[in-house]
């Protein structure tokens, strides 16, 4: 077991907000742990911890596995220690018109950004509430609050895990668990969005107007600012927005 006992989990973690949550949480001293499907994919970012003598692991899980997610929380605790710290942050951002949205597809988009929050938020309460501290935290995006056209299965899986989370901070705040929703409302300074924004619209990463987009580093401070603070003035929901967005 690693001689660390302050462990950060991030569930769907990714090359954006998941690698940003990693980087600040990593230099907040605490043993990092990113899970998800591929975790070769982030051999590179492990890399750069490492380098600048940081601890941080890739984990692969299925986060719609109800064993799957029961047996990484087992190990997280076993190998690495006591998880204060659990990020939910996957999802899926598909966009469809509701003629052509499958039943497959909706299920699916609802499996991997809902009820994997579920998985992921009862696994982590399990562990924490004993304890009488931990905070769980959830990503959520323009999707929790408003439905947009060829949105519906996204905004579905988005309104209920704002739901769940909310929930969740209502029972288990008393208990001593932060628990706290992110609604990112804009696009990602992240290089998908870069692809995105070109092939929409032909414009290039450096012709993009500075802070027009959100940095992931912005949102994992965020987090870690949520993380800080004192249970007398927790704070349940925030919504993040360039200052160039339209709300």
């Amino acid at each position: 077991m690693i001689d660390q006992q302050r462990v950060a989990l991030a569930i769907g973690a990714g090359d954006a907000i998941g690698a940003g949550f990693a980087r600040r949480f990593a230099a907040g001293g605490y043993t990092v742990v990113l899970a998800r499907r591929h975790p070769e994919r982030a051999a590179a970012l492990l890399a750069e911890l490492a380098a600048q003598g940081m601890t941080a692991k890739c984990l692969a899980v299925d986060a719609r596995q109800e064993g799957e997610v029961q047996a990484l929380f087992e190990s997280v605790e076993r190998d690495y220690g006591p998880i204060e710290v659990c990020l939910f942050n996957a999802g899926a951002n598909a966009n469809f018109s509701i003629l052509d949205t499958t039943s497959e597809m909706y299920r699916k988009v609802w499996e991997l950004g809902c009820f994997a929050g579920f998985l992921t938020g009862r696994e982590a309460a399990r562990h924490m509430v004993p304890r009488g501290h931990g905070s769980i935290f959830f990503t959520g995006a323009t999707a929790s609050l408003r439905g947009g056209a060829g949105f519906a299965a996204f905004a579905g899986a988005k309104f209920g895990l704002r739901a769940l989370a909310q929930s969740m901070a209502r029972e288990l705040g008393p208990l001593g668990i932060h628990v706290a929703h992110l609604i990112i409302d804009g696009g990602l300074d992240s290089a998908a969005i870069h692809a995105r924004m070109k092939a929409m619209s032909g414009v290039d990463k450096q012709d993009i107007p500075v802070d027009s987009l959100s940095r992931t580093d912005s949102i994992a401070q965020a987090y870690w600012a949520l993380h800080q603070q004192s249970r007398d003035a927790w704070s349940h929901e925030l919504d993040i927005r360039p200052y160039v967005e339209n709300w």
